[in-house]
């Protein structure tokens, strides 16, 4: 896909509310075993990159070492009149950094402190290396079905152009 048109996809207001506010993505990627796996998972968006968290331990870094491919989606909305989806595929980048994100907008901020320290009470420590998994989009689409962004298949079964 074009580097343009994956930036004005992800720079759409309605993909970059999804972006700036939703806290889980739902994360595809292929496991050791092969077969596919889809995960909810935090995440932050760094402006061009898309950044999850996790353990250094997790069965999903072994796997994406080997196979770096992903694809994930952002959703809102419980109606169709509502729904709004954010579609991207990309590639990871080797795991960096274990600190814990700090560039991140307040209300993510808050979130994501909220969510370590129920974890890290709850496991008592166990998880104490974090890994941030940076994907680089190679494809994205943003679809708003109630303004007619939808995709082209949907827009023909419907009767339009």
């Amino acid at each position: 896909m074009d580097p343009q048109v994956i930036t004005e996809e992800l720079e759409h207001p309605g993909a970059r509310n999804l972006l700036d506010c939703a806290t889980l993505l739902r994360l595809a990627y292929n496991g050791s075993d092969g077969f596919p796996r889809v995960i909810p998972i935090g995440f932050y968006w760094k402006g061009s990159q898309i950044v999850v968290c996790t353990a250094a331990t997790a069965p999903k870094v072994k796997a994406l070492s080997s196979r770096p491919n992903v694809a994930m989606t952002i959703d809102l909305g419980d109606t169709p009149t509502e729904a709004k989806a954010l579609l991207v595929r990309g590639s990871r980048a080797w795991p960096s950094s274990t600190a814990f994100p700090t560039s991140t907008s307040r209300p993510r901020r808050r979130h994501w402190a909220q969510t370590r320290s129920r974890s890290s009470s709850a496991r008592s420590g166990r998880c104490t290396t974090r890994w941030h998994i940076s994907i680089e989009p190679v494809w994205a689409r943003f679809f708003d079905f109630a303004a007619g962004r939808m995709p082209s298949f949907l827009t023909k079964l419907a009767g339009g152009a």
